[in-house]
């Protein structure tokens, strides 16, 4: 299997192998979600299509993993990224702000990475009940792609735990405000001992990435796939690699979460710079537990990747201070993280031409 390892190679696999297939999954589940009955439904789902592709943009690059499955891998990163997206705007708009929901809702999640698992009514505690199908078909489909790979039984228990770090974070930061924090304390403090030095905060952002869970159904499509391999995916993509994703996530994000009342990781930090020294942090710590994984280099790109492209976006650039530090650690980062953030602004702006173009 060959796999990039140079930037101008990856970008041109990802433009012309992955990106197609990215559209022509979001394109058909959009479709899907147009034919929902209940409007609040029909709305979020649409809206999580529309607002967060480039999710499943940036995840559908680890499909270049796969090797010849890139088809297979895609339907089920889209998927299953898909469900993340569409459950979060539910979770975020709720007026219930009930856990029990919350907890039902995510229960998708889990059955999607669980082949042989029956659906459930995952609206069970929300008066929006009528989809038409729309859930259920979405895990259908992660559990059609995983039960086609010969070695999923290896990966299992990797995704469940993945998984279940995410769901919990869902539930915990949704619920009533008052709660969260207080939620979120003392479910850190459950794993505090089995993780390395961190703030509570950051543990939520390590558990609220799907990258992980991508890379481990990745590999698996390959035929000398093994346990020690599967185990030092986990550890390389978690905490490190999952923790920067979000962290940078959320970054770019703070002051639209700030109008929407939405907790946001990063407003924690004291201040902008130890924001940015923490995120120097997690780069230095994510490239040195990538020692030995597979297509390493590959892997590299990816981290130097993440940090380029959302530190590209339009939002960090429009506040002067957060543009300046943001420069200042793409800088610090290598030639890589600057390739990646200018074709980061490259590619922002020929969407935006190409959306005016189209409306």
């Amino acid at each position: 299997m060959t796999v990039p390892e140079h930037p101008f190679n990856l970008m041109a696999k990802v433009y012309r192998e992955i990106f197609p297939l990215v559209h022509q999954e979001l394109n058909m589940w959009r479709e899907k979600s147009d034919s929902i009955k209940n409007t609040e439904l029909r709305q979020q789902a649409a809206a999580s299509i529309r607002d967060k592709s480039f999710h499943c943009e940036g995840g559908g690059i680890l499909a270049l993993l796969s090797g010849e499955q890139k088809q297979k891998c895609v339907q089920f990163i889209i998927a299953y990224q898909t469900i993340s997206d569409y459950l979060d705007n539910l979770c975020d708009r709720s007026t219930s702000l009930d856990p029990e929901d919350f907890r039902m809702l995510h229960l998708s999640m889990r059955d999607a990475l669980t082949v042989g698992a029956e659906v459930r009514p995952y609206y069970q505690y929300r008066d929006e009940q009528d989809d038409g199908g729309y859930l259920h078909e979405l895990v259908r489909t992660c559990q059609r792609v995983l039960g086609s790979i010969e070695h999923y039984g290896i990966i299992k228990p990797y995704l469940l735990e993945l998984c279940d770090y995410y769901c919990d974070l869902q539930v915990h930061k949704h619920v009533v405000e008052h709660e969260r924090v207080p939620r979120l304390k003392g479910w850190f403090e459950q794993y505090r001992s089995q993780l390395p030095e961190m703030e509570w905060f950051e543990f939520s952002a390590c558990a609220g990435s799907t990258l992980g869970i991508f890379c481990l159904v990745a590999y698996s499509f390959q035929s000398d796939f093994n346990e020690h391999t599967a185990e030092k995916i986990r550890s390389s993509y978690f905490p490190y690699i999952q923790g920067l994703h979000i962290l940078l996530d959320y970054l770019i994000d703070q002051e639209e979460d700030l109008l929407e009342g939405d907790l946001n990781f990063c407003t924690y930090y004291q201040s902008h710079e130890e924001m940015m020294q923490r995120l120097q942090h997690f780069i230095e710590k994510a490239d040195e537990h990538l020692q030995g994984i597979p297509h390493e280099n590959f892997h590299r790109l990816i981290n130097r990747g993440l940090l380029g492209v959302y530190l590209s976006d339009d939002k960090v650039a429009g506040q002067k201070e957060m543009g300046r530090l943001a420069r200042k650690l793409i800088r610090a980062s290598g030639k890589t993280s600057f390739f990646f953030y200018i074709n980061g602004r490259a590619y922002r702006k020929f969407q935006k031409m190409a959306w005016t173009k189209s409306s």
